[in-house]
């Protein structure tokens, strides 16, 4: 995976609050003080630390990453739209 700038990973994670805010605003449910303050670390981990390819998602090299905590599925689903596309 690319490597990105520290400017871009600071725009990739106020993109992801936004689009936790939007989740939770829409959906009239959820937490949202887990998720706001867990994005730069699901910005590291997807944009910079996690081993995976978005163009081959079954890669055999790849990391997995397991969350228990339902509470912070927004950030997890808000970072893997923007990296990946969201696929479950």
């Amino acid at each position: 995976m690319k490597s990105f700038e520290i400017s871009e990973l600071k725009e990739r994670s106020r993109q992801i609050r936004r689009d936790v805010i939007k989740m939770l605003m829409i959906s009239k449910s959820g937490h949202s003080g887990g998720p706001l303050g867990l994005a730069e670390v699901f910005t590291s981990l997807y944009f910079n630390i996690l081993k995976i390819d978005p163009k081959n998602p079954k890669w055999d090299g790849r990391d997995y990453f397991f969350l228990s905590a339902g509470h912070l599925c927004p950030v997890w689903y808000a970072t893997r739209w923007l990296c990946i596309g969201f696929k479950a």
